[in-house]
């Protein structure tokens, strides 16, 4: 078996048969980030003797004949957004440059648990707030399809590390795509779960103990090379943790492959009012027409009831709102009560407007960004979308219509454009049903293809 680039549940099975030792494993990623990570800077932070010290330990528990969990010495690296007990956690801040947290967050708990090895901690835009991942203490990351390119923000260092194989999954944050776009920039797989499915506890650590100010539309999910990963990796990380209060102990089904004769998919090139390259727009048709023979019904959608720049001018503010009671930096007006409960209750309109279309629909297959990874840049600055300018904040616009709603939503990769760059596409499914819209994804596989290696690695 080649370890690298084998897949979470690959390596869990060859190191639970002894096929394959938990320090070899650990040691194979470790020459990976060292022999690549220089050019891409995706991985900024290592715990490597911890890292092997935990593999050992591994290994006995093993001889044992003790199996710690489903990931029982699989190493993995985590997005610097999570709190991560006695490794530094900095969002990219620079007040929070030495911050050492005393606890791990939930999804570092949880992953360690069911015997992943903590191995590091991979980059992020500056507290988050950037589709590129760039910030003052660790530079930029760039895309291991091309240097040139962004990895995407905010958890461009989780998807790039896992494109360069240096790690086997990641787990990243998403308030505006922050999920999707990197892993559609960088070829991999990544999931958004419904909102509130996993807790957001040590998410973004504030050593202050401010109140929590990100309290909607953020969600936490998985970034790796197969939809079964994603599947295993949500099944752990999912459900209240007695802590976020707002998590709902919805059960979290096994993943089943759906049978696509019953499967009833719409697609969208683009959204009314939403620019997308020619490239994803064409990916997008000639995907729904290579589905036309093997689905129920296959058509192209219409949205009768959504206004989507009306839904998209709601997001900004709503964020600004949550954000503006406790940044000074904000440059969003402080809301009133009844100014944030109209916005909520235009929120609430729109979801309901989705549910009534997932009534009649399994999935939808539409854009992950409007473009593929672009070159580095200032944020702000136009981005180019075939011959047009295009304002840069919309780049994230077909992800951030469902953290708006809350949908599920998974990023695959599918083909390459004109310049060798990965086109992802975003699947959608109904609120609460992760499980069914990762079925579909992965009986789509046949059409969308797996995971490529980007060239080098």
């Amino acid at each position: 078996m080649e370890i690298i680039y084998s897949s979470t549940g690959q390596l869990a099975a060859a190191i639970r048969e002894r096929r394959a030792s938990a320090r070899e494993v650990l040691d194979v990623h470790l020459n990976q980030i060292h022999e690549h990570n220089a050019a891409i800077n995706a991985v900024i932070t290592l715990d490597a003797d911890r890292a092997r010290e935990r593999a050992r330990e591994a290994d006995a528990a093993l001889d044992r004949g003790t199996v710690w969990g489903p990931l029982h010495g699989v190493p993995f690296t985590l997005k610097d957004a999570f709190a991560t007990a006695g490794v530094r956690t900095t969002v990219g801040f620079p007040p929070l440059a030495e911050y050492v947290p005393d606890e791990d967050s939930t999804v570092a708990a949880r992953l360690k648990q069911a015997g992943g090895i903590l191995v590091g901690k991979t980059n992020v835009a500056e507290l988050l707030a950037d589709f590129q991942s760039s910030n003052p203490l660790f530079g930029r990351t760039s895309n291991p399809w091309n240097p040139a390119r962004t990895s995407g923000g905010s958890s461009g260092g989780a998807a790039a590390a896992v494109a360069a194989g240096m790690t086997p999954f990641d787990v990243g944050t998403d308030l505006s795509a922050s999920i999707r776009l990197p892993s559609a920039y960088c070829g991999v797989f990544g999931l958004k779960p419904t909102e509130r499915r996993v807790a957001l506890t040590g998410v973004v650590p504030d050593p202050r103990g401010t109140p929590r100010s990100v309290r909607i539309m953020a969600s936490v999910g998985p970034i790796a090379r197969s939809v079964e990963d994603l599947a295993l990796l949500y099944s752990i990380i999912a459900g209240p943790d007695g802590r976020d209060t707002e998590v709902q102990p919805v059960p979290v089904e096994p993943l089943t492959p759906a049978e696509l004769k019953q499967v009833r998919v719409a697609f969208a090139p683009t959204f009314p009012g939403l620019p997308a390259a020619a490239s994803i727009r064409e990916a997008i048709t000639a995907l729904a027409r290579q589905l036309v023979p093997i689905c129920s019904v296959v058509e192209e959608a219409t949205f009768s009831e959504v206004n989507f720049p009306e839904a998209l001018s709601s997001v900004g503010p709503l964020i600004g709102m949550i954000l503006g009671a406790f940044d000074e930096r904000s440059k969003e007006r402080v809301a009133t009560l009844p100014q944030y409960l109209e916005a909520l209750q235009r929120r609430d309109e729109r979801i309901l407007e989705w549910e009534r279309f997932f009534q009649q629909w399994d999935v939808l297959i539409c854009p992950a960004s409007m473009v593929t990874a672009f070159p580095h840049c200032k944020p702000g600055s136009p981005l180019q979308v075939d011959d047009r300018s295009e304002d840069y904040w919309m780049v994230s616009a077909h992800g951030a219509v469902f953290n708006y709603t809350g949908h599920p939503a998974v990023s695959v990769p599918y083909a390459l454009d004109r310049d060798g760059l990965p086109i992802g596409v975003q699947l959608v499914g109904k609120r609460w049903g992760e499980s069914r819209l990762l079925g579909i994804a992965q009986s789509l596989m046949a059409q969308t293809g797996g995971f490529r290696r980007p060239p080098g690695y």
